[in-house]
């Protein structure tokens, strides 16, 4: 067992079985042995090709620059406020941000002049990295970290989540004999280790969020995301009330379904997420379409969900990748490879779905308009 099992383990002992969000939140954030609270710079780094997972901008600068020029114009389209808050919730290694930053000081200095640059990250070791990467550029943009969403001072904002809802910890349902009783995890005493077991049958009375489960068929299992859901609460009505937009990009289906989601991985590999806790990356699967209608709910204004391979593709991906080649000709195969990951509908242009949410009078942002919207020229 890994040290963080023990300690899930002695937690069971004293206190019973734990939901699946508990475990998952332990199984992340534990403040010593969660998955992304003890990376060390020279141990465990789970981004990349020797780490666990690439994400995005791992794969392509295209991906950053393109933000960039998506930001600058929905920041044109609020009539360019100054200051204007640009935040990235879970910026990894910092490498969204840094090309995000090239991208608009190339495009838009009156835009990265206005910028007041926000990180909201938990762990203290990636917030280094984040330091480092930024502090590589040739002109280093000022900035601040900030634990919660909650901290970010208020004012205009514009704020990126790419790949962050996925990792917030999911509630599971299953319906047994009529009902829906929540999943939780509990000890494995034959192979000292955990299964999934039920528990509690859900009170709608204590748990109103839970009244759209769907009809109880037995042995269906069904998924929430509470944290995620306070989040988009929050955030829509934050820009009702100061102005801007949210974007989210990350991987689920378009419309809200049933079904199990809660995966891990380790190594690029598919593992069982109740096994070596601390040392996998736990994630689920995104409900856009639930996200969207609470954004609704606190009177903000949603676009999408739609494919990132439609959104990019809107975005002019196509354009950038082949000015890239023509500057690099050695590196077009690795280029134009990138960018079929990216969008290609077999690989992430369908499972990856792109949210915004703003205030009830923006325009739609680029990418989610049919016709399309201008972005300003990349560098």
């Amino acid at each position: 067992m890994t040290p963080l099992s023990l300690l899930i383990r002695r937690k069971i002992e004293a206190e019973g079985p734990i939901s699946v969000a508990d475990y998952m939140a332990l199984a992340l954030a534990h403040p010593e042995f969660g998955y992304y609270m003890r990376l060390r710079s020279e141990e465990h780094d789970p981004i990349g090709r020797e780490g666990d997972f690439v994400t995005s901008p791992e794969i392509s600068q295209v991906f950053g620059e393109l933000l960039g020029a998506w930001l600058i114009t929905a920041w044109r389209s609020m009539g360019a406020p100054r200051p204007i808050h640009l935040a990235e919730l879970g910026p990894g290694r910092g490498t969204l941000l840094a090309d995000v930053w090239r991208a608009v000081t190339a495009i838009a200095p009156d835009f990265a002049d206005a910028l007041d640059l926000h990180l909201v990250e938990t762990s203290a070791s990636l917030r280094a990295r984040q330091r480092t990467t930024l502090a590589a550029l040739p002109t280093p943009p000022s900035h601040r970290w900030h634990e919660l969403l909650d901290d970010l001072p208020p004012g205009p904002l514009l704020l990126v989540a790419n790949e962050f809802l996925d990792a917030l910890p999911v509630e599971q349902y299953v319906a047994d004999a009529g009902i829906w009783r929540q999943r939780e995890v509990a000890l494995d005493s034959a192979r000292d280790g955990f299964h999934f077991a039920l528990g509690d049958a859900v009170d709608p009375i204590r748990r109103p969020d839970l009244a759209d489960l769907p009809e109880a068929q037995d042995g269906t299992l069904a998924e929430r995301c509470p944290e995620a859901e306070r989040l988009v609460t929050r955030l829509a009505a934050r820009l009702v009330v100061d102005g801007g937009i949210a974007l989210f990009i990350d991987y689920g289906p378009t419309r809200s379904g049933v079904g199990e989601t809660l995966q891990a991985i380790r190594a690029h590999r598919r593992t069982h997420p109740l096994v070596d806790a601390g040392n996998v990356d736990l994630s689920h699967h995104v409900d856009f379409e639930r996200l969207a209608k609470i954004a609704v709910a606190a009177r903000g204004r949603p676009w999408g969900p739609i494919p990132q391979g439609l959104f990019f593709g809107r975005l002019g991906i196509a354009e950038r990748a082949r000015t890239l080649e023509a500057a690099s000709p050695a590196r077009a195969d690795a280029i134009r490879g990138a960018i079929r990951r990216l969008v290609h509908p077999g690989r992430m242009g369908l499972l990856f779905k792109v949210l915004a949410i703003g205030h009830p009078a923006q325009p739609a942002p680029p990418g989610f308009a049919a016709d399309g919207s201008a972005l300003p020229t990349s560098p």
